[in-house]
């Protein structure tokens, strides 16, 4: 797949995230094709390594209202959504929104807060709407939620249930960068941090342009027949416990779109298929413990699921 047809707009909002992420070119990918196809994104990496800058980026970039949530054991679902506040001049009760009223949310250490909490977050990811006292408050567009947790600290922590896990359409790990990447990052940070010199080189309207466009792009019926065998056999494959839903194919034909949007085609190729299941549908599969004891991964399981679906190689002729 040629990399130098990508599309212009997109390709000025990775230059201009680049300016402060340095040699996470995959990663920053990734997380905009999640939010070209309108889906959210779970981070799971270690502190330190700039997922809070890279997503400050992200938002500057494309000129959108950020809001940080820090997950803690004593948040309550009123600190993410909101609360309804009675003001005795009025003689009603007024609607204070909360730090999920924004167009990108930075949901970080997500497992550190209660279910009850996590909770109040899926209604806005998956309905882009709100409800406070029985009134349904919509969300501005484009909303886009990237989650962080740490993979190495538990104790404390409320892992994701199934079903939030589900809402994420991608989930990924962005590494420490190369000794060589961190010199770099050292330089940049000497002096005024790059975030502080990032400016906008499109806005909320043309960002919503573009996602209406991806909407576009031409899924031939091979491609989801491609997309359905492949989430079907991760329901029957040895070692899985749960397999990836309908709703893992519906999100791997919106990122494969988006993808292909991104590099200039209008039309989804099995290579994108390919390249994206893993970040798609590992997550929204469950092992059993003998696969555990094998050492396999989700991931793992994807990539053999895939070397075993024949890959189309020729449009269906009806």
């Amino acid at each position: 797949m040629t990399r130098d047809q990508m599309n212009p707009t997109i390709e000025k909002i990775l230059l201009s995230i680049e300016k402060v992420m340095i040699g996470k070119r995959n990663v920053v990918e990734l997380s905009l094709v999640a939010l070209l196809a309108e889906g959210h994104v779970l981070l799971e990496d270690v502190p330190g390594v700039g997922k809070t800058m890279m997503v400050r980026a992200l938002a500057k970039s494309v000129n959108a209202n950020f809001r940080r949530i820090q997950f803690t054991p004593d948040l309550l679902p009123s600190d993410v959504t909101g609360i309804s506040i009675y003001n005795p001049k009025e003689m009603e009760f007024e609607f204070r929104p909360g730090p999920l009223m924004g167009n990108i949310i930075l949901a970080d250490e997500i497992n550190r807060t209660s279910p009850k909490t996590q909770s109040a977050l899926l209604e806005g990811m998956e309905e882009a709407s709100v409800t406070i006292d029985g009134v349904t408050h919509r969300l501005q567009k484009p909303f886009f939620v990237m989650a962080t947790q740490n993979p190495i600290e538990y104790e404390g922590t409320y892992p994701l249930p199934e079903a939030q896990l589900d809402r994420f359409l991608l989930k990924m790990k962005m590494g420490y960068p190369e000794n060589a990447e961190e010199i770099e990052v050292l330089n940049r940070a000497q002096k005024v941090p790059p975030i502080e010199n990032l400016y906008p080189v499109i806005d909320l309207e043309g960002l919503r342009a573009l996602q209406q466009d991806i909407k576009e792009v031409y899924v031939d019926h091979t491609i989801k027949q491609y997309i359905v065998d492949i989430t079907s056999m991760t329901r029957s494959f040895r070692g899985v416990y749960l397999g990836a839903s309908p709703r893992g194919s519906i999100a791997l034909m919106k990122a494969a779109q988006a993808y292909a949007y991104m590099y200039g085609r209008d039309y989804v190729l099995p290579d994108d298929i390919q390249y994206l299941a893993p970040f798609v549908l590992s997550h929204r599969i469950i092992l059993k413990s003998e696969a555990k004891f094998e050492g396999l991964s989700a991931e793992e399981i994807v990539n053999r699921v895939i070397a075993r679906i024949p890959v189309p190689v020729q449009r269906l002729v009806k």
